[in-house]
């Protein structure tokens, strides 16, 4: 199968693929966000592509999790996601790291060499340590803002960080900086949506769905893409 056969569509719109063959992205968190965003990135053509995620399937990821099936279930998930993204494109670099990013691990990962670095992070310790850092780099930095207890899509939207109204985990991140009284180097945009949905049923996790992450993930995707082809 020829690579010009797979992006002879994207190449009606972008002309050349040689940019986004070229680009190098990092996506921390291949969840219900992540994985569809790394799906999306590489079906546009991406070339170099790395997925940082700590977790294995379980069984309650099948409800929003791309690579999460009942055949995937106890895998790590960046493996079972980096086998679904070849077997999309073969040709394609992908490294899968199974890992954290945390204060304790972050001087473990050089940000350098990529031109973009996506947040779909739940943790908010986590998420609020990557930011800090991605923004002090050359990349440019994309964040998905809390995807839990939400069904309507049209609600997701698109603001800078410091603009996003409605989303507690926004507020909270952004509570953080000012307490600990170190904010973010550089202006970036977030994805997020102003619904905030209470549980109802039982257990300790937030209820989620597969098409408001599923938006959230194809939504990053493309930023990225919008990025890259505004810069032909």
């Amino acid at each position: 199968m020829s690579e010009t056969g797979i992006f002879a569509r994207n190449e009606r719109l972008f002309g050349s693929m040689d940019r986004l063959r070229d680009v190098r992205v990092i996506i921390f968190g291949v969840g219900g966000v992540g994985s569809w965003c790394a799906e999306s990135l590489v079906r546009s053509g991406v070339g170099h592509l790395t997925i940082v995620d700590q977790d294995r399937v379980v069984e309650s990821n099948i409800n929003r999790q791309l690579m999460a099936t009942t055949k995937t279930v106890g895998r790590v998930k960046v493996e079972a996601l980096r086998e679904r993204l070849l077997d999309i494109n073969p040709d394609a670099d992908i490294v899968a790291i199974e890992g954290a990013y945390n204060k304790t691990t972050a001087d473990s990962y050089d940000l350098s060499p990529y031109d973009y670095i996506i947040d779909a992070i739940d943790s908010l310790s986590c998420k609020t340590e990557l930011l800090l850092r991605a923004s002090r780099t050359g990349a440019t930095v994309f964040s998905s803002m809390g995807a839990a207890l939400k069904v309507d899509p049209t609600r997701v939207r698109v603001a800078e960080f410091w603009d996003v109204r409605g989303c507690p985990l926004g507020a909270a991140i952004r509570k953080k900086m000012r307490q600990n009284k170190t904010l973010p180097a550089k202006k970036f945009l977030c994805v997020y949506d102003d619904e905030v949905l209470p549980n109802v049923g039982e257990g300790e996790s937030n209820g989620t769905t597969a098409h408001i992450t599923g938006i959230f993930g194809l939504t990053l995707a493309g930023l990225v893409i919008k990025d890259i082809y505004s810069r032909r």
